[in-house]
């Protein structure tokens, strides 16, 4: 692929621009939250470009926001110069599926309900391929992972190493195609969440009693805090190792929980959360590039969280506060 300028952003970045004013906002959140019925809530959404859902249940919620991420997806991948800014993306939705097809086999149960639409191959392709064992049409890292878990699975092995497995080839195959992109933005971005995700592992060690070993498993590389160091200290170091960086405040909580029986996580998950959505925020403030597609996929992301959040929540008849407590900051 040519070298790609950002000036070849221009024209995107302007629609981006745009499409930024119709993203859920903090003050529409609110106004959902402080809705007098379920469908008043709902129709919030409107303002944001989704269809009306009619009857609101669980199913009517999927649905839609099924739609809204392959249409997100389908957009963008056709307009962005780099169509492997949108990839880094979609890859958690092939490899979410991956899990859900290896233990319905497990199982001997269909898992296809649970299937998601948005990555980068059609949930029907991926399942037809798994069940003819052939997955020459996929990449090599996400063909070796599926093939290594699939074969822990039979052999009778723990499902969660075959999540490890499944895990470690998300993140490496991310972390590659960030790469090949030539995006620092994009780099860091994902530096980041390899950062946050060893983060909440060495929270959940301590919380569980489990030492170096357990960690030596779990922890990913590429991160910009060194596995070795997370691996070799304790919990209460937490902080210290993370204090110069965006996980700061989020360390600092975390290395408060990291005990058999300590408090809840709520608070530590929403820190680490608002840590990436600070850095991605950075996007708005450059006119045009990459940064601008990067920002904006990751908006919606988190708007398609925050919308389940909230609907899913008053459907099960949680309060507003309640609800808040779990949302995370909005990018606009």
């Amino acid at each position: 692929m040519s070298k790609i300028k950002d000036t070849d952003y221009l024209s995107i970045s302007t629609r981006i621009r745009a499409m930024e004013n119709r993203l859920l906002t903090r003050e529409r959140m609110e106004r959902m939250l402080e809705a007098r019925a379920d469908e008043d809530a709902a129709k919030v959404l409107s303002e944001c470009g989704y269809e009306e859902l009619g009857t609101l249940s669980h199913a009517a919620l999927d649905e839609a926001l099924a739609r809204a991420r392959a249409a997100l997806y389908q957009e963008m991948k056709g307009a962005a110069p780099d169509p492997r800014l949108v990839e880094v993306f979609q890859l958690k939705y092939d490899y979410h599926n991956a899990k859900v097809l290896l233990k319905a086999h497990a199982m001997e149960t269909d898992g296809s309900r649970l299937l998601m639409e948005g990555g980068r191959y059609a949930p029907a392709a991926i399942q037809e391929a798994f069940q003819r064992d052939d997955l020459r049409d996929f990449t090599g890292t996400f063909r070796q992972a599926v093939t290594q878990a699939r074969e822990l699975l039979s052999a009778g092995g723990d499902p969660q190493l075959a999540d490890f497995v499944l895990d470690r080839a998300y993140f490496a195959e991310m972390r590659q195609t960030a790469q090949d992109t030539g995006s620092a933005f994009l780099q860091g971005y994902t530096a980041l969440l390899v950062d946050a995700a060893n983060l909440r592992s060495a929270v959940r060690a301590g919380r569980m009693g489990k030492g170096a070993d357990f960690l030596n498993q779990v922890l990913l590389p590429g991160g910009n805090v060194d596995t070795h160091v997370l691996a070799s200290g304790k919990s209460g170091d937490l902080a210290g190792v993370f204090r110069a960086g965006p996980l700061g405040d989020a360390a600092a909580l975390g290395a408060a929980l990291s005990t058999p029986g300590s408090g809840e996580l709520t608070a530590f998950e929403r820190a680490c959360d608002d840590a990436v959505t600070a850095y991605l925020a950075q996007a708005r403030r450059i006119p045009f590039g990459e940064q601008a597609v990067i920002g904006y996929l990751y908006a919606r992301e988190s708007e398609f969280t925050a919308i389940r959040t909230i609907l899913s929540g008053r459907m099960a008849g949680l309060d507003a506060e309640t609800i808040r407590e779990r949302l995370r900051e909005a990018y606009v």
